[in-house]
């Protein structure tokens, strides 16, 4: 009996998580579920005692069993309010605080980019790897072509299909991750002194690659939700020469917002109306919580002025360094660009991916990781309204694994963060997503690895020193 019982609640409990039965829904009731599973009305009467004591299933009198609504979740950020004209990047001293730490065992690292790693279906790729490490044809030792594999390259293809993109291999770089493809594709277009405008807050990789190459940012109000405000996008194509425009609209990093699909398009006739570029970072694009993917603004173009840029870095492992470009009309600009930087990028990883797409093993992998991400995103918005102090705003991210957190103005995570770090944990600070060191009062958390107390007491500890330094 107990082991009828509990397996009626954990498929239930899988249902709810997965998000089959969404919070406020009504759950089978007793009797339909006893027919469907073939059990005994006690037996479901003691599923879901098991699921009440886990929180995940609620009795209403003489209405059955629902999904319970938990805490209200707190507001959203508010709309940024961004300057008025392209900035110098500056930031740089903290953005080496976070990227040089390493992982280590006694510091529980919210700040960094990583997904999680110890997923059982990363496997057949380590079997790739050393299955291609130990040819003795030595072909994962040797350059390939600048593109990259083409066997990589036709699997990137076929993955593509899904954000409505249909490209050939022979459209697509192979790069060092995501971040090269930002790089040659910000190379390839501009000039020390070119402007770029962005979404605000922004990725902190694209901020300060636009430093070193010594280009202006013009950053743009964006909406928690729909992403960039097109009408200061047009104000700002009109005011300024505005040579290319850089975002990530789906699943972006820090918001979490994914854009309309209506305003992908209008956002495209924008710069076809104004001639500029596109740079799209679609690096988390194929982890959002929603089936079918969302499209990409790179699915519209037809005229090829988006430049779409993407990597497994957040999907499978950002130890791969493996990334793609699809530069469009700008291939060969693109190309000169990664041959001056990093020339063919790694053999052997390239093969072992190929490996492991082709073998139908990459959508299993996305397809648990969104599942987790979902459930960790619910957790971390509940222990942030639980932990934080009264008032704290957190987005609502429609996919990836990034949680952005806005505290009341004044605010210093600067401060935070160095309180945080002798305690074990790290955090990202909020102005390194921004030009000119704009949001120091937000900061960003990461929620990809399995909830564990350790993780829940993490978070509980950032809340509790944020209440004690405005105490002060």
């Amino acid at each position: 009996m107990s082991t009828l019982y509990a397996t009626l609640a954990d498929t239930l409990r899988t249902r709810i998580e997965q998000g089959f039965y969404r919070p406020g829904d009504r759950l089978p009731s007793v009797r339909a579920l006893s027919l469907e599973h073939d059990v005994s009305l006690s037996t479901v009467q003691q599923a879901y005692r098991q699921l009440e004591d886990l929180g995940l299933a609620a009795p209403r009198p003489k209405s059955g069993y629902f999904v319970p609504t938990g805490r209200q979740a707190p507001a959203l950020p508010a709309v940024s309010r961004t300057a008025q004209r392209p900035l110098d990047i500056s930031q740089w001293e903290q953005v080496v605080e976070l990227i040089r730490s390493v992982p280590r065992d006694d510091v529980v690292q919210l700040g960094r980019g990583s997904p999680d790693l110890s997923s059982p279906t990363l496997r057949p790729l380590l079997r790739a790897l050393g299955r291609i490490s130990q040819r003795q044809d030595l072909r994962g030792l040797n350059y390939d072509s600048i593109y990259g594999t083409e066997t990589l390259r036709e699997q990137v293809a076929r993955l593509m299909l899904d954000s409505g993109c249909r490209l050939a291999p022979s459209d697509l770089l192979i790069t060092t991750g995501c971040h090269e493809a930002l790089s040659v594709s910000l190379r390839a277009l501009c000039q020390p002194g070119d402007v770029v405008a962005l979404d605000s807050p922004s990725f902190h990789g694209v901020m300060q690659t636009l430093k070193g190459l010594g280009i202006k940012a013009l950053e743009l109000p964006t909406d928690p939700q729909h992403g960039i405000s097109l009408p200061a996008l047009e104000m700002a194509l009109e005011q300024w020469p505005i040579k290319a425009i850089q975002l990530t609209p789906t699943c972006n990093n820090p918001l979490g917002y994914t854009m309309p699909d209506a305003n992908k398009r209008a956002l495209l006739q924008l710069a076809q109306r104004f001639d500029v570029a596109i740079i799209e970072d679609d690096v988390y694009g194929d982890l959002a919580y929603r089936y079918p993917r969302p499209r990409t603004i790179k699915s519209y173009d037809e005229d090829g002025r988006v430049l779409l840029c993407s990597s497994f870095s957040k999907t499978l492992a950002p130890g791969l360094r493996i990334g793609w470009l699809a530069p469009g009309r700008y291939l060969e600009q693109a190309l000169h660009m990664k041959y001056i930087g990093t020339g063919a990028t790694a053999t052997q990883p390239q093969l072992a991916l190929a490996e492991f797409i082709a073998g139908g093993h990459y959508e299993p992998h996305v397809r648990r990781l969104r599942a987790q991400y979902q459930r960790n995103r619910d957790l971390m918005i509940d222990w942030v309204t639980r932990y934080f102090p009264a008032g704290t705003r957190a987005s609502a991210p429609q996919g990836g694994f990034m949680l952005w957190i806005e505290l009341p103005e004044g605010f210093d995570t600067l401060r935070l963060n160095r309180y945080l770090l002798p305690k074990g944990v790290q955090i990202a600070v909020g102005s390194i997503f921004s030009a000119s060191g704009k949001y120091r009062n937000c900061l960003r958390m990461n929620y990809a690895l399995k909830a564990t107390d350790t993780i829940e007491q993490a978070v509980r500890l950032v809340g509790e020193t944020i209440k004690e330094l405005e105490s002060q």
